[in-house]
């Protein structure tokens, strides 16, 4: 491989374009200040999420009222929900890391449609001001829970329709980054850039890219008829009018099924970038990860009944949804045994963002086996709506996308910023969080065997001490969670110059300077015949 970079030329956190100041980012094309963009907008509704969930958890400290009515934990959960899985999960890693990374990694100068790719960030803008508008004006926070269910999402007298539709758009601004993200993959990769030469990251954005593509105009459409049902009483979900609210449920969670895998799917490319960097060791398995990539992708469109085995389907359906549950286990149990197996006999490079990856493989593990309980019909029969099925999302979801997300924020933050982050306050920021993670949601797990339902505001006297512990654990958390950003925002402005590839990693990010320059490669690197995925030359 060759590549070349100035070492003169200015790198994208301090080039002088068109616009000075804050329109010099908001107006920017460059796919890596989008990222930027996206990162900073993420994490700030990310904070508005975990204050609301620690009020929550506070109001679970005790039975009764401890601090909200029944009608505000209704709107703090819903708005939670809303925040979490639109505004932080699903555009996570994709637009953050995706954005900033993904030209690079494959050698090209920006992504294939750099005015489209703004254009979703502001989209995403737009979406995040038509949620909160929800919170401010109007009838009050909606209080459906983020999945709208009918038919409460027409009968409720919140204020709705602003969280509709921007959950609405947030979906256009998901498309547009899907449909970019495979036209660059597609036309831009660089010369000698085979598929079987790509990255493992940028292999879990094409796959990604395409549930972006396919399922979100389904919650896109779905949504837009519940606006409808609401304000014209439509009667398509609407049981009184001739409609079916089991309807609903079906469109939404075709979507939003596929959606847990545009979550997670980024974060097991990240993961799979991190462990052979520092086990110093090739991949095990690169072409078994690819499949297993697009099987999860593909087997993640027919998985979506096993939400419903208690609405009423047929027993052939349920049938069939638990067996191809299971199935769809089977690529994901294929990532952890190739990520261990590097792992084995390798040179072990103990760094923050192997913690972070060897913590998300474990509690992955946990979140993937408790969803196996889920989707067998006795057993989530017994368990559906109970804290159990609370315990197991945020496990998958916040321990998997969270946990990746840190590992990947630690593992590319000396070539986004050009700086070093403080390794011992690292280390202790993530031994805080795990700890924390832990107390808080695995007694979850217990609470809902012993039956206690979730979206309760109040419980009985037999669930005070699984509560507490759990109480505990958030504030636990929220601690780590503080010294994890204050390093790094700190570490963003005076940490030590970093060097070009601080992990001797082998993918191309790494050939250029730190910050990367602002077209990314003076010349195109050429990928040898010769050179495998990981060891360009």
């Amino acid at each position: 491989m060759q590549t070349a970079h100035s070492a003169n030329e200015a790198n994208y956190l301090t080039y002088k374009g068109k616009y000075k100041g804050l329109l010099g980012w908001i107006f920017s094309t460059d796919h890596k200040r989008i990222g930027l963009l996206y990162l900073y907008s993420i994490l700030t509704m990310f904070s508005v999420g975990v204050l609301l969930g620690l009020a929550m958890k506070f109001e679970l400290l005790a039975p009764g009222k401890t601090i909200m009515e029944a009608q505000t934990y209704n709107s703090a959960f819903t708005v939670h929900g809303v925040i979490m899985i639109f505004m932080v999960v699903i555009p996570g890693l994709p637009a953050v890391f995706g954005n900033i990374m993904l030209p690079i990694m494959i050698g090209a100068k920006d992504v294939a449609f750099p005015k489209l790719n703004l254009l979703s960030w502001w989209l995403y803008v737009l979406g995040v001001i038509l949620v909160l508008a929800a919170l401010m004006f109007g009838s009050g926070a909606p209080d459906t829970g983020w999945t709208f269910y009918a038919p409460y999402s027409f009968k409720s007298g919140t204020n709705l329709l602003p969280a509709v539709f921007g959950a609405f758009v947030l979906g256009f601004s998901s498309i547009l980054t899907g449909l970019n993200f495979l036209v660059t993959i597609h036309r831009l990769r660089c010369p000698g850039m085979k598929w079987t030469k790509m990255p493992l990251f940028v292999w879990t954005l094409y796959g990604t890219a395409w549930i972006q593509l396919l399922a979100t105009p389904v919650v896109g459409i779905t949504l837009v008829l519940v606006a409808l049902e609401r304000m014209f009483g439509i009667g398509v979900f609407d049981p009184a009018l001739g409609g079916d609210p089991v309807l609903y449920q079906h469109l939404f969670w075709i979507y939003s099924h596929p959606a847990v895998y545009v979550m997670i799917l980024p974060a097991m490319g990240a993961i799979s970038e991190i462990i052979p960097t520092f086990s110093q060791k090739q991949i095990f398995g690169y072409k078994a990860i690819i499949a297993s990539t697009m099987a999860i992708a593909f087997v993640g469109y027919l998985v979506w009944g096993h939400h419903m085995f208690t609405a009423g389907m047929s027993g052939t359906a349920q049938y069939y949804f638990s067996l191809l549950t299971f199935i769809v286990a089977i690529p994901s149990a294929i990532k952890v045994f190739n990520w261990i197996s590097t792992m084995y006999k390798g040179s072990i490079n103990v760094q923050t963002p192997l913690y972070w990856a060897a913590s998300f493989v474990f509690v992955f593990l946990i979140g993937g086996l408790s969803g196996l309980v889920l989707g067998a019909l006795a057993t989530d029969i017994y368990v559906h709506d109970t804290a159990f099925v609370v315990a197991h999302f945020h496990y998958i979801v916040f321990g998997g996308t969270g946990f990746a997300f840190f590992a990947a924020a630690h593992y590319w933050f000396p070539k986004i910023y050009g700086r070093m982050y403080d390794k011992g306050w690292a280390n202790t920021g993530w031994l805080v969080f795990f700890i924390g993670f832990l107390a808080l949601y695995t007694p979850m797990f217990y609470l809902g065997m012993m039956g206690m339902p979730r979206r309760y505001y109040d419980y009985l006297d037999e669930f005070h001490s699984g509560n507490i512990l759990s109480t505990f654990g958030s504030w636990i958390m929220v601690t780590g969670l503080v010294i994890i950003v204050v390093n790094l925002v700190r570490s963003a402005r005076k940490g030590e110059p970093a060097e070009m590839n601080p992990w001797h990693s082998k993918t191309l990010e790494w050939t250029v300077s730190s910050p990367p320059p602002v077209e990314n490669f003076d010349e195109l690197p050429v990928i040898a015949e010769d050179d495998g995925p990981y060891n360009y030359k």
